[in-house]
C-alpha cells in the first residue's frame, strides 16, 4: 500500500470516527432511548471492526491485551443496556456481572500493556500512583459509597458500593501509565484517554445511583466515546509495539502525582467537613487518611535520601576519573586547601608516574585493551597507597600520588609503586608486561595551591628523566645538584641550573 493510499484510507476512519462522536453527542437531545440503544449497539460494532482490523493490518506479537478489551467492549456496553432498559429482576445480576467481568478484562490488559516496561525510579512512581489511588478512594467514599450504603439499595447495594473501588483501582493504574508514556505511543495515549472516559461514566453513573445526580440519557456518552477512541488506538500502527520491552523514563510524575493527589485530598477534606458522617464513616476515612499520610511520609523519606544519592553521586563524579575511580585533576589540585588542617607543619611528597610503552599498548591492540591497562594499574597504585594519602589520574596514563611524607618515606613509596608493576597484567588481549617510571619531588613548608603546581612541575622533570635514562625512579632534588656538578665541572655558573 502506498503512502498516499494509506493517508487516504486515515482520513476515511478519521471522518468515520468524528461522524460517529457527533452522533454519540447529538442522539441524546432527542430524548429516544431506542435510539441511544441502537447507536450503542452500532458504536460497539464498528470499535469490535477497528480492532479486528488493526490486529489483521499490524500483526502485534503480543494479541492477548487487544483480546481482553475486544471482549471488555460489549460485556461493558450490555451491563450498561440492561440497566438502561429499566428495571428487571432477571437483569441485575446479569447487568453486575457483565460490568465486572468487563472490569477484570479491561484490568487485565491494562497489566499486560505495563508490565514490560522498566522504569527508572518504578518504585517511587507505583508509590505516586498508589497515592493517587488511596485520595480517589477517599474521595468515593465520602461521596459515592458511603451515601449508597446509607441508602439501603438491597440487593445492589454490594456491586453499587464495589464499583467505586474498582474504580479507584484503575485510576491508579491510569495514573502510573500516564506518567510513563511517550509521545509516540500515540495508540496507548488513545487507550488513556478511552479509560478516562470510561472512569468518568463509572462516576455518574455511581452519583446517579446515590441520588445525587440524573443526567439521563447523557449517561451514556462517555462509554461511548471511549469504545471509539480503543477502536482508534488499534487502527494506529503504534499498536504493534505497547507490549515491547522497554527503558521508559518518567517524566514530570512527581509533580503530577502531587498535584492530583493533594487536589483529591483537599475535595475529600472538604466534603468530610460539610457531611453528616456516621462512626463507620469517620473509622474509614480516618484509616484512608492515615494511609495516605504514612505513603506520603515515606514518599518524602524516600525523595530525600534520592536527592542526597544525586548530591554524592554528582560530587563524586566531580572529583573522581570515571574509568579508574582515583582523584581526577581538579580535586588533586583542590587538595592542599582541602587537608591544610592534616598536613600543616608535615612534609609533603608528590610522586608523578607514568607508564612506559602504553601508547604502543594502545595503538596495537586498541583503546579498549588500554582502559583495561589504565584500570588496572590504577588498581595497582591504589593498593600501594594509604588511604589518608591522594591518588589521582592526571591525565592519560599519567597518575599522582600525593602524600604527607618524609623523603625515605616517599622512597620507600616509590620503590612499592615500582614493584607493584613486576607482575604483567591479564588483559582480554592476553598478559601485557608493562612498567612505569617515576619522578619525586618534596616539599618541607607549609602546602599550598602554588607550592602544588610547583611541585608537579618538579616531578614531571623528574619523571622524564627517569624515563629518558631508564632509571626507573628519580628524585628532582638529585636531578638538581646532578646538574649544577655537571654545571660546576664545565666552569659554567651555577646560576643556570635547573
Amino acid at each position: 500500500m502506498t503512502t498516499d493510499q494509506t493517508r487516504h484510507r486515515n482520513r476515511h476512519w478519521f471522518a468515520v470516527l468524528l461522524g460517529a462522536a457527533a452522533a454519540v453527542l447529538v442522539a441524546p437531545l432527542f430524548g429516544v432511548r431506542s435510539l441511544s440503544l441502537l447507536l450503542l449497539i452500532v458504536i460497539v460494532a464498528g470499535s469490535l471492526a477497528m480492532i479486528g482490523y488493526g490486529l489483521y493490518r499490524y500483526r502485534p506479537a503480543h494479541r492477548l491485551p487487544w483480546y481482553l478489551l475486544s471482549t471488555s467492549v460489549p460485556l461493558f456496553a450490555a451491563g450498561t443496556a440492561m440497566r438502561e432498559l429499566g428495571p428487571h429482576p432477571a437483569w441485575h445480576p446479569v447487568d453486575d456481572a457483565c460490568t465486572l467481568a468487563a472490569y477484570l478484562c479491561l484490568g487485565l490488559a491494562a497489566v499486560c500493556w505495563l508490565r514490560p516496561r522498566r522504569l527508572g525510579g518504578g518504585r517511587d512512581l507505583w508509590l505516586d500512583s498508589t497515592l493517587i489511588g488511596l485520595s480517589a478512594l477517599l474521595a468515593a467514599w465520602t461521596f459515592l459509597i458511603s451515601p449508597i450504603l446509607r441508602g439501603h439499595l438491597g440487593m445492589d447495594i454490594m456491586p453499587a458500593a464495589t464499583y467505586p473501588v474498582i474504580d479507584a483501582l484503575l485510576l491508579t493504574v491510569l495514573a502510573h501509565s500516564l506518567a510513563t508514556v511517550v509521545r509516540t505511543e500515540v495508540a496507548l495515549r488513545l487507550l488513556q484517554a478511552a479509560l478516562t472516559l470510561v472512569l468518568i461514566g463509572a462516576v455518574l453513573e455511581s452519583l446517579t445511583a446515590t441520588g445525587t445526580l440524573s443526567i439521563g440519557q447523557f449517561a451514556l456518552v462517555p462509554q461511548q466515546l471511549a469504545y471509539l477512541l480503543a477502536g482508534a488506538a488499534a487502527l494506529h500502527p503504534t499498536m504493534a509495539a505497547l507490549h515491547e520491552t522497554g527503558d521508559v523514563h518518567p517524566h514530570r510524575s512527581r509533580r503530577r502525582a502531587g498535584v492530583i493527589a493533594v487536589a483529591l485530598v483537599a475535595a475529600s477534606l472538604a466534603s468530610a467537613v460539610g457531611a453528616d458522617l456516621g462512626t463507620g464513616d469517620r473509622i474509614v476515612i480516618c484509616l484512608l487518611l492515615t494511609l495516605l499520610l504514612v505513603g506520603v511520609l515515606v514518599r518524602s523519606e524516600r525523595a530525600i535520601a534520592r536527592s542526597l544519592r544525586s548530591e554524592r553521586r554528582a560530587k563524586y563524579q566531580a572529583d573522581h576519573d570515571l574509568l579508574t575511580g582515583l582523584y581526577n585533576r581538579s580535586a588533586l589540585l583542590r587538595a592542599p586547601h582541602r587537608h591544610r588542617h592534616e598536613w600543616a607543619g608535615k612534609p609533603l611528597c608528590l610522586l608523578f608516574i607514568d607508564l612506559d610503552g602504553f601508547k604502543m599498548v594502545n595503538d596495537s591492540y586498541g583503546h579498549a585493551v588500554g582502559d583495561e591497562l589504565i584500570a588496572a594499574a590504577a588498581a595497582r597504585i591504589r593498593r600501594a597507597t594509604r588511604r589518608t594519602e591522594i591518588t589521582a589520574r592526571y591525565g592519560g596514563d599519567e597518575f599522582v600520588v600525593l602524600a604527607a611524607r618524609s623523603r625515605p618515606e616517599a622512597a620507600i613509596l616509590a620503590q612499592q609503586l615500582l614493584g607493584a608493576f613486576i607482575r604483567p597484567f591479564d588483559l582480554s588481549c592476553g598478559e601485557i608486561p608493562i612498567t612505569a617510571s617515576i619522578g619525586v619531588a618534596c616539599l618541607s613548608t607549609r602546602p599550598t595551591n602554588s607550592t602544588v603546581y610547583d611541585l608537579l612541575r618538579d616531578a614531571d622533570a623528574a619523571m622524564y628523566h627517569a624515563k629518558e635514562y631508564r632509571l626507573g625512579l628519580a628524585f628532582h632534588d638529585e636531578l638538581r645538584q646532578s646538574t649544577r656538578r655537571g654545571l660546576r665541572s664545565t666552569g659554567e655558573p651555577t646560576s643556570t641550573a635547573v
